[in-house]
């Protein structure tokens, strides 16, 4: 798969495409579905398939006060997006410029003149250009082939959508959140050196921000740990918040992992929550603390002693 930042100077091998246009923020199973079905358009007319999304994420710039949204930054996005073998990526600059284009203007130059699409694909509910005044009909008017794809619902007209993640994930209710996804969702990020309370209570951690990303329910959480490069997932236990007992001023991840004594400073960790033991507390103690501690380990121990 090859990634794209601007639509300008498309080079011939991806020009043409079927184009499916979205924010895909998750890559979930109704995501997927609608990837399935433009895979197909694009198989029996011969053309590249491709994504058209916008980082960041367009509720990033027009709410930039509300709680951070984001199921999946841009890369591991696009990594998602090319396990479903997409051929190409256009990931465009979403600033106030952009989003202030007309719904003609975004055609005519994004899609005619830039991308040469030779078949779109939108959601139902697609709304695009200044005030959202562009619907799939704005993009027929314009003599492009469009196919227009009802949403998509699970078993049991569960909803398939980025927005019930999201609600999944700030109830910490990581298993549900996962049969959206159709894959488990992960936090990465580089780990940095903090002030080593954990090495000091015998439980050293691998320290990550949580930065834009969605926070999931603050609490402790059986998890497995994979760094950067390497292919082994390790067992662990995840603190994720702000420590009540420490009161660090921003939300992160630290990570215990279990039988593990390395320096990775400076490493990105993938860190995958598997389930909420408990929410985040403040002891009495640091003795308190470190009995509490033992027993997340114990029972983080043995949810995931059949997860290889």
């Amino acid at each position: 798969m090859q990634l794209f930042d601007a639509y300008k100077n498309t080079p011939p091998n991806a020009q043409e495409c079927v184009v499916i246009i979205g924010n895909f923020d998750g890559v979930h199973l109704g995501h997927q579905a609608l990837i399935d079905k433009a895979r197909i358009i694009a198989k029996k007319s011969g053309k590249p398939l491709a994504v058209l999304t916008f980082e960041p994420h367009p509720r990033q710039l027009f709410r930039p006060d509300e709680p951070p949204c984001r199921i999946t930054p841009q890369l591991l996005k696009a990594e998602r997006l090319a396990s479903h073998d997409v051929d190409y990526v256009f990931s465009l600059p979403f600033d106030w410029d952009f989003a202030s284009q007309s719904a003609a203007d975004f055609v005519q130059n994004i899609l005619i003149d830039g991308l040469n699409a030779s078949h779109i694909i939108v959601g139902d509910d697609f709304k695009f250009g200044q005030l959202r005044k562009g619907t799939p009909q704005t993009i027929m008017d314009a003599g492009l082939p469009t196919t227009v794809i009802d949403e998509v619902k699970g078993a049991d007209a569960c909803d398939l959508s980025s927005s019930h993640v999201r609600q999944l994930l700030r109830k910490g209710k990581i298993d549900e959140a996962n049969a959206i996804l159709g894959w488990n969702w992960e936090i990465r990020g580089e780990i940095f050196k903090g002030d080593q309370r954990g090495r000091e209570l015998g439980y050293p951690t691998a320290n990550m921000k949580l930065d834009n990303i969605i926070h999931p329910a603050y609490g402790v959480y059986a998890c497995l740990a994979r760094i950067e490069g390497e292919d082994t997932w390790m067992k662990g236990a995840a603190n994720i918040g702000i420590r009540p007992m420490f009161e660090v001023p921003a939300a992160q991840v630290e990570t215990f992992i279990f039988d593990f004594d390395r320096e990775i400073y400076g490493e990105t960790l993938c860190v995958r929550p598997i389930k909420r033991l408990r929410g985040e507390a403040k002891f009495n103690s640091l003795d308190d603390l470190i009995v509490q501690m033992e027993k997340d380990c114990d029972q983080a121990k043995g949810i995931l002693k059949d997860i290889v």
